[in-house]
């Protein structure tokens, strides 16, 4: 189970950095005040084809007025990624260490009981026999 978990967290993460790093351009197409085209990868589709001869692009109806436009919208992506190690210091430092040990020993069994010694025979006892009879010389 918590080998399943630490994968979906580290692809999960991964996606993260991809798409936070990651940058596209939207272009936008206007006919006076209608969206005509949107293109995430090239440039957006213009009005001619749909109007006919008095399209936004012919040479007269861009000199009486400009009624085409295009927007550009850029999205940029995050482009340092580095951690700063100068801003650690040495309190932060035991601060997490701290930390990371407790939580490993939060999850931990305090019960374990461990068998020491187990190919190991103890010695032989040896008896004073005549003090266990309570025997005697006098």
């Amino acid at each position: 189970m918590k080998s399943v978990f630490t994968k979906i967290s580290s692809f999960i993460l991964a996606l993260l950095v991809l798409f936070s790093t990651f940058s596209f351009t939207v272009a936008k197409h206007y006919c006076g005040d209608f969206l005509v085209g949107v293109s995430y990868f090239g440039d957006a589709n213009n009005c001619a084809d749909e109007l006919g001869e008095d399209d936004c692009d012919s040479p007269k109806v861009i000199k009486k007025k400009n009624c085409c436009k295009d927007e550009i919208q850029n999205i940029e992506g995050q482009d340092d990624l580095r951690a700063s190690v100068e801003k650690f210091d040495l309190a932060k430092q035991k601060f997490v260490v701290a930390y990371i040990s407790s939580f490993i020993y939060l999850f931990s069994d305090e019960e374990k009981k461990e068998k020491k010694f187990l190919e190991y025979s103890p010695p032989k006892l040896t008896y004073n026999l005549n003090i266990l009879h309570e025997v005697f010389i006098i």
